[in-house]
């Protein structure tokens, strides 16, 4: 799946990215073409990713077009791959990323690691929610947990890719509930919105998202929420979190963008630059309060650093519940 957003011929925007292409020396060429990888199916967490880049990169005056296209499979590591094959040294090309590659990568023994590219910035943070149909018998995170502790094979759970922070939330429920988590009846979707019909069709007890993907079924009368994965509550919305429910798991999923192997440091230092003016743009934040996202940005070293200590803690758990062998 491909789009392309173009900025209008309008003076005060032609003017704008003017301004950018000065201020971005090298970067404002760079930034002409751009093409952004959502290593997943369409409707998914990488894929609005994406496209609200895609969107706030061209309003913002940070790049005069942007194109998005889609790589699914493997929790993203069927994308990473070719990204890293094909891009290698190409300022031109991004990958959407995050918390689903780094656990998908680890789980899958994937042969090309989030250390084989650039990374660029984390950009955003969301938390995940458990959701049902609205005529489901469950009416509260309770129940589900009481259906878990009897017996965690029969309960059936949708969510994003294996090894991911829905996998990794849905087998910490059922740890912490009393239950065996290498029992855990999971099954991964490529994509939020495949995972989002699973949930509305009734084929599984419940599902584990992203709240962004699931709000417009909730808003719409067709979800029930049962509480929510971050570890304080949501103003405004009237969900608990696992915490309060007396489930000791708190987990927020977050998402960021990385760049080929292979640029230079100027080249690296013009990408951030770009993605920068872009994240503190009126734009960004616009997207971020209409998706319920939660601003996020972290770049250079401070990034990099963080992205060790994730990967670490990351692997620690997925040992913890089974889903890697220690």
């Amino acid at each position: 799946m491909l789009t392309v957003m173009r900025a209008r011929a309008c003076p005060f925007l032609m003017a704008g990215l003017t301004a950018a292409a000065l201020a971005f020396g090298a970067a404002g060429a760079q930034a002409q073409d751009l093409k952004i990888m959502a290593p997943a199916a369409p409707g998914g967490g990488w894929d609005q990713t994406a496209r609200a880049m895609q969107q706030a990169l061209v309003q913002s005056g940070a790049a005069q077009s942007v194109q998005v296209f889609n790589v699914p499979g493997a929790g993203g590591t069927i994308g990473i791959a070719q990204f890293v094959n094909t891009s290698k040294g190409d300022p031109n090309v991004l990958m959407a990323s995050g918390y689903v590659m780094m656990g998908a990568i680890l789980t899958n023994k994937s042969p090309v690691g989030l250390d084989k590219v650039t990374p660029i910035a984390r950009l955003i943070q969301e938390t995940d929610a458990i959701a049902v149909p609205v005529n489901s018998p469950l009416k509260t995170v309770q129940d589900l947990a009481e259906l878990v502790r009897k017996d965690p094979a029969r309960v059936t759970w949708a969510g994003g890719s294996a090894g991911g922070p829905d996998h990794i939330a849905a087998a910490l429920f059922t740890q912490k509930v009393g239950s065996d988590p290498t029992k855990l009846n999971y099954i991964p979707f490529s994509g939020g919105g495949e995972a989002l019909a699973a949930i509305l069709g009734g084929k599984v007890t419940a599902g584990m998202s992203g709240l962004g993907e699931l709000e417009s079924q909730v808003k719409a009368g067709k979800l029930r929420l049962l509480a929510i994965t971050q570890a304080e509550r949501i103003p405004g919305l009237d969900v608990p979190t696992l915490k309060e429910a007396g489930i000791d798991v708190a987990l927020a999923n977050w998402r960021a963008i990385m760049a080929p192997p292979g640029l230079t440091p100027d080249q690296v230092k013009s990408v951030t630059a770009m993605i920068e003016k872009m994240a503190k743009s009126q734009a960004w934040a616009d997207i971020l309060k209409q998706k319920g996202w939660d601003d996020a940005f972290l770049a250079g070293e401070p990034f990099v650093a963080f992205l060790k200590d994730e990967n670490a803690s990351t692997a620690d758990i997925l040992k913890s519940v089974g889903l890697i062998k220690p």
